[in-house]
């Protein structure tokens, strides 16, 4: 069996839904995130930026997104996130901003810019105010909720969530195309969900397309190389979020600590001026003895 390169990486994932070639594997991705009613399928898609800049793979900041053009004229952003880095409202934001104002040129009149869609897949957990795994987003009025415009549109599907209901079996691969697709982003290295998928790649061809495609790139001896460099910019950009996120927590706790040490300090002076003994005193606030004896001199 082919050892399988993580869909997960975003430089796998452009080699597979985003090279020149393969646009039925990004169309029926599409059509699946979209959701569109049968009539509004998507029937062709053109990849605007086919192309990886070899040059710069390992480079932390490299933009490996898709960025791709619908037969209806709309552009669509797909950008998929390893690591949580705590920015993703704004960043999806600025991505869907560029590529929107973008399409200004001059004496352009606004009417003729087209809709934009930014579809983000998370692997982590991004919106605690619910479960479902797909989330979509417009831009609404508050109180009656009636729509502003349609030009945007901003999706998460966030995997976590999916797994988990994957493991609780309340997802259905072979009715619902998005949780397939998606599905396989899991499979290289998760064996039930590969072998469900190729089941069902048996009969949609599509998908046995995603799945040669894939083995092809994972046989790929130079593109190996690519790929473990960029995994290894991501990883090392993961262990850096990490590592401030501990220092943060460090300096909170040192922070709480030093703050209980002052208000134990306070009770300590409170008591003293009452003529409570040490010992009592060191008891109530768990300061030390020689502690309180220093303070009981700086108070005389």
């Amino acid at each position: 069996m082919t050892k399988l390169m993580d869909l997960k990486i975003d430089f796998a994932f452009k080699q597979v839904f985003g090279k020149e070639g393969n646009e039925p594997i990004l169309l029926a991705f599409l059509n699946a995130a979209l959701q569109l009613p049968k009539e509004k399928r998507l029937s062709s898609v053109e990849i605007l930026n086919p192309e990886i800049n070899r040059e710069h793979i390992e480079d932390k900041a490299s933009v490996l997104d898709i960025h791709a053009k619908t037969e209806q004229g709309e552009h669509v952003n797909i950008e998929i996130q390893f690591a949580n880095k705590f920015d993703m409202e704004k960043r999806t934001l600025y991505y869907w901003s560029r590529i929107y104002s973008a399409q200004m040129q001059k004496g352009m009149p606004y009417t003729e810019l087209a809709k934009t869609i930014a579809i983000n897949i998370l692997n982590f957990r991004f919106l605690r105010e619910t479960e479902r795994f797909h989330t979509t987003f417009h831009l609404y009025e508050d109180q009656e909720q009636f729509p502003l415009t349609d030009v945007m549109e901003i999706h998460f599907m966030e995997i976590p969530k999916l797994m988990d209901k994957w493991e609780q079996r309340a997802v259905n691969p072979h009715d619902n195309e998005l949780e397939r697709w998606l599905l396989l982003l899991e499979a290289d290295d998760h064996e039930e969900i590969r072998k469900e998928l190729e089941a069902i790649a048996m009969q949609d061809p599509v998908m046995k397309r995603a799945f040669d495609e894939w083995e092809d790139l994972s046989r790929d001896e130079k593109k190996w190389v690519e790929y473990e460099s960029r995994r290894k910019a991501i990883l090392d950009e993961m262990a850096a979020v990490r590592e401030a996120e501990i220092r943060q927590q460090r300096a909170r706790e040192e922070g709480l600590a030093e703050g209980e040490r002052q208000k134990a300090l306070e009770v300590a002076k409170n008591l003293l001026a009452m003529d409570m003994s040490v010992e009592v005193i060191a008891k109530a606030t768990g300061l030390s003895a020689e502690e309180i004896e220093q303070l009981k001199k700086q108070l005389h």
